[in-house]
Order: structure tokens, then C-alpha cells, then sequence
């Protein structure tokens, strides 16, 4: 059995952790398929968004704890790798993750790397490193007290208990919660919306914003008036109307 399924579409890809018995776990095998279908799609140039689910009743659960328990090395850091979170980062278009339940430990931190949340009604949360006895390595320390505050991320981390998807939602945790049944659909029509952008405007609009927020508010605007600057160097207006009157086409079929 394939543990990573990879299923590509115009502009888009689905990419699905599949080991639905053991709650998506990360084994060892996983994550080294889950590489390969990442830079698969990162090489890709007709790949512009991906999609990120799970297969069953799980999202992920995180590493494979009994894969590491049962290990010959007394040195975690040795299975315990980031190559899963080094081949998110290195696709350099939006990543849609669609949680349709249990996201775990290392899982929540494969959701943390995505760039918008979408969640099913069935799907919970929760932060389980300090009671396994290992720290946050792919960013969740960082990310989560900057998505919904420290207080929030603190209790999520110390206590272990889950966060529920409606509460996730109303933490600014997820954009959107929908019933299980139209996650896909959803994240389908957002992929297909994003990829009516320009996709050389789409990748550098992504970097200004990851690049911008670490940043200064001073510093970022006058970077950001500089980059916008330097593309409307490069940009003719013949093109500008081009895409203007694709946009307003789209909003008329909409309205119908």
C-alpha cells in the first residue's frame, strides 16, 4: 500500500497520508514518501497549489511513537527528522490543509506548515510533546502563539487536550469548519480559485507575505513598496487589462 497518495489535477495536486489503520502515523516509510511526492510536485511547474488531507478518521497522529519505541538507537533525533517540514517548505506555492479529524503532535505541526486551514466538523487538535517528553521541531512553539496568542498556545501545549473544531475556528486556529462530506469539495474550489491568479504574482505574492512577517511593520512596508515597484516594472498594460477583464468575467459568472 502506497502510504502517500498523490493525485494531480489542472494547477493543482491532492496529496493524502494514507495509513488510515494507525491514524496516518509518520512512520519511517511515510515521510520518506511523502518527500518524494512533495518534490515531486515542487518540480512540477503545472503544480501550483497543494492540497493536504488524510486518509479515514485521522489527519495524522504524528511519528510513529511504537516505530520509535522500538528502535536500536538511543538517540531520538536520529528517527525524529524534519524532512517532512524541510519539503513543505521548499514548495513555494500556498498549501491548503484539509483536517478531516484527529491532528496530533506532529501532525499539528504538518497543519501549522500549510499556508490556510480548512477544517471538518469531526476534526480536533491537540499538542502532545511535552507528555511523549520531546519538543516541538517544525515550528509549533513559534507558529501557534502567533496564530492565536500565547495564553491559548500555552494551554494547548501544557495540557495536552484537544481543541475541537468549532473552538479552533473561533481561535482563528482554521478559516473555515464545514461537514465532513464537503471538506474536499471546498478545498477543491479554493485550490481552483487560487490558481486563477498569476503564477508568477501567486509565488511572489507568497514569499511577501512569509518574508514580510517576520519583519518589522516599518521595514516590511518599504520592502513590500519596493517589490510591488519592481513587478510593475516588469508589467505591461496590455497584460494589466488582460487580466482585469478576466476578473470581471469571473464576477459576472458568479453573480448568475
Amino acid at each position: 500500500m502506497n502510504t502517500v497518495l498523490l493525485e494531480k489535477h489542472r494547477g493543482f495536486a491532492i496529496v493524502t497520508l494514507n495509513r488510515p489503520l494507525v491514524m496516518n502515523a509518520l512512520s519511517r516509510e511515510l515521510r520518506m514518501d511523502f518527500v518524494a511526492v512533495f518534490t515531486d510536485c515542487t518540480e512540477d511547474p503545472d503544480i501550483r497549489v497543494i492540497i493536504l488531507t488524510g486518509s479515514g478518521k485521522a489527519f495524522c497522529a504524528g511519528f510513529d511513537l511504537k516505530e520509535l519505541g522500538s528502535s536500536d538507537s538511543n538517540n531520538a533525533a536520529e528517527e525524529a527528522d524534519n524532512v517532512i517540514a524541510q519539503a513543505m517548505e521548499a514548495f513555494t506555492g500556498p498549501i491548503i490543509g484539509a483536517v478531516n479529524g484527529h491532528c496530533i503532535t506532529g501532525g499539528f505541526e504538518m497543519a501549522l506548515a500549510c499556508d490556510i486551514l480548512l477544517a471538518s466538523e469531526n476534526a480536533r487538535f491537540a499538542d502532545t510533546h511535552a507528555r511523549v517528553g520531546m519538543l516541538p521541531g517544525w515550528g509549533l512553539s513559534q507558529k501557534l502563539p502567533r496564530l492565536i496568542g500565547l495564553s491559548r498556545a500555552k494551554e494547548i501545549a501544557f495540557t495536552g487536550a484537544p481543541v475541537f473544531a468549532q473552538q479552533a475556528y473561533e481561535w482563528g486556529l482554521v478559516n473555515h469548519v464545514v461537514p465532513e462530506d464537503a471538506l474536499l469539495p471546498r478545498a477543491i474550489k479554493m485550490a481552483q480559485d487560487i490558481c486563477g491568479c498569476v503564477p508568477a504574482v501567486l509565488e511572489q505574492y507568497q514569499t511577501l507575505i512569509k518574508d514580510g512577517y517576520s519583519m518589522l511593520l516599518d521595514d516590511a512596508l518599504e520592502w513590500e513598496e519596493a517589490r510591488a515597484i519592481w513587478w510593475a516594472k516588469q508589467a505591461s498594460g496590455e497584460m494589466i487589462e488582460g487580466r482585469r477583464q478576466e476578473v470581471l468575467e469571473k464576477g459576472r459568472s458568479e453573480k448568475e
